[in-house]
């Protein structure tokens, strides 16, 4: 996920769009249908009480920790308690803790560690079903795991689906000198609710040693994560990664010409020294008493968009990830299991359309200086690879600069040192037409296309208006991806073979709507890879 300043005016919209979508789900019928039985399903802590929705039962806000507040903020999260009697499960737990990034107001709840669990309807304890547990995105500073009901992928793909919340910003990824563990308690957050699905899999019809960990943006960043860490080892068999890889950067002034580079991942002792200055700003600067007056401040003094902008990269340096998780997967230092990863055609149009106002791309001269300012010397190559007058706009030409290099090459990098060692599937989701489902406002001189996160409602519950051909993909799409959390490759019935990702010129799976918009295609010469890694991609 690219730098959260840069999300702003998009990704508010996105989460509400999808919270509403979430609750109106979980209380439908079929019209003039006697409402079904709600299922009742003892997990380790205690029996809940989910709902039926026909073809799929869902349970909300299970606790699979306990709320990390007081003196468990930035704590390593602790397993839920036990309770008495059935708890009711017909909701999402509230969203983590975070800021309104529009407005600023804090939002959400330092109590927030849960997860929602769909299943196919009557499936019994013990059944054996794979399961997924899904990481949402957000730049790790906002998202809910309730933002993604999975009725359609549960009932048709036969899998039970988990996605869970994290603490996310100042709450999951602060570092301090006084903290004795990791920075990253919202990656062991991820951790728990995985041993949570180890211990509970099997009350809910699944099989805990057939899990898949899969996510979107930050999602893929902490599933990269999980791969490469230590503390991961044995939770998951295998994984999937939507739109962020092990190698995920930005140039500097990618949307802001103004901001530095990007990277997800930073020094451990980088986050510890802006975790000192931070508790300095907020007047906690006696060394020895630090973290006893950090954790005493409310809630909303944290929950600030300077506070969670500032921690919302993921540290490497200690025993939960020993190195930078890019570098661990170039050495082979990762857990050796199948993997699907891939981007969408027309990643970086989300941020750029959503930047235009403030930084126009709308001439050549314009396009030429953000290339020098991201490019320096390299500029010139740049554009003569990329002219403008090859696009239908400079900002276009901008936006697909930004994609090859900082989302589609990296991916297909990350993807090639994963296939040295463990079989790879690679895809590229490119629908021109794709609905814009969240209500981000149109940009006449650049549409969105196939941008970031538009390939979401083709797997998910979310309300699209789909053309034929779009629903046949969305049907096709989660068909492949059940059929990975079944057998470990991704396959869907009638649907064309998905290669292996290997080879000196390696093939994705174009996943495109049309009788022959499914194909494998060559996207590393597509998007021009040789030349960007030539220039550090």
């Amino acid at each position: 996920m690219p730098h959260p300043r840069a999300t702003s005016p998009g990704l508010p919209a996105l989460v509400t769009a999808l919270a509403a979508l979430f609750a109106s789900l979980l209380t439908a019928s079929p019209a003039g249908a006697a409402p079904p039985a709600d299922p009742v399903v003892r997990t380790a802590q205690g029996d809940v009480r989910g709902r039926s929705h026909g073809t799929y039962d869902t349970f909300g806000g299970i606790p699979f920790a306990q709320p990390p507040t007081g003196r468990l903020r930035w704590h390593d999260p602790v397993p839920a308690r036990p309770w008495q009697g059935v708890r009711d499960a017909g909701a999402p737990g509230a969203r983590c803790a975070q800021a309104d990034l529009v407005t600023g107001a804090s939002m959400g709840s330092e109590d927030c560690l849960y997860l929602n669990v769909t299943r196919p309807a009557g499936r019994a304890a013990g059944r054996g079903l794979p399961v997924v547990v899904w990481v949402h995105g957000g730049a790790f500073i906002t998202g809910w795991g309730g933002d993604y009901p999975a009725g359609r992928m549960a009932a048709r793909g036969d899998v039970v689906v988990v996605t869970v919340n994290y603490r996310l910003g100042v709450f999951g990824f602060f570092g301090h000198p006084a903290l004795a563990g990791a920075s990253n308690v919202g990656l062991a957050d991820q951790r728990a609710a995985l041993r949570w699905v180890r211990d509970n899999a099997r009350r809910f019809g699944g099989d805990p040693g057939r899990v898949t960990l899969a996510g979107e943006s930050a999602g893929a960043l902490s599933a990269c994560a999980q791969l490469v860490s230590p503390q991961a080892a044995g939770l998951f068999r295998q994984a999937v990664l939507q739109s962020g890889s092990c190698r995920t950067s930005m140039p500097p002034g990618a949307v802001d010409p103004a901001l530095p580079a990007w990277t997800p991942w930073a020094r451990r002792d980088d986050v510890r020294a802006e975790g000192a200055r931070a508790a300095r700003r907020l007047g906690c600067d006696d060394r020895a008493g630090a973290l006893a007056c950090l954790r005493a401040l409310p809630a909303r003094k944290l929950a600030t968009p300077e506070l969670m902008h500032a921690f919302s990269v993921v540290a490497w340096g200690d025993g939960q990830l020993p190195e930078e998780p890019g570098r661990a997967l170039e050495r082979g230092r990762f857990r050796r299991m199948p993997v699907v990863l891939g981007t969408n055609h027309d990643e970086m149009r989300y941020f750029v359309a959503q930047s235009l106002a403030a930084h126009p791309v709308r001439t050549e001269q314009q396009y030429r200086a953000r290339l020098r300012t991201s490019f320096g010397p390299a500029a010139g190559d740049v554009e003569a690879l990329y002219p403008a007058r090859a696009f239908a706009t400079p900002a276009a030409a901008w936006a697909s600069v930004l994609t090859d290099r900082s989302w589609t090459c990296t991916t297909l990098r990350s993807g090639r040192a994963l296939a040295a060692r463990a079989p790879v599937y690679g895809y590229e989701f490119h629908d021109p037409a794709a609905p814009n489902v969240f209500g981000l406002p149109d940009v006449p001189e650049l549409p969105y296309g196939s941008a970031h996160a538009f390939e979401l409602p083709y797997l998910f519950d979310i309300p699209a208006p789909f053309t034929a051909p779009q629903r046949a993909l969305s049907e096709r799409m989660t068909g492949y991806w059940a059929g990975f959390a079944h057998a470990s490759v991704p396959r869907a019935p009638g649907a064309p073979r998905w290669p292996l990702l290997r080879g000196p010129s390696p093939k994705v799976l174009t996943l495109a709507p049309g009788p022959d918009g499914t194909r494998p295609s060559d996207a590393s010469a597509a998007h021009h890879c040789a030349f960007w890694e030539r220039h550090g991609a």
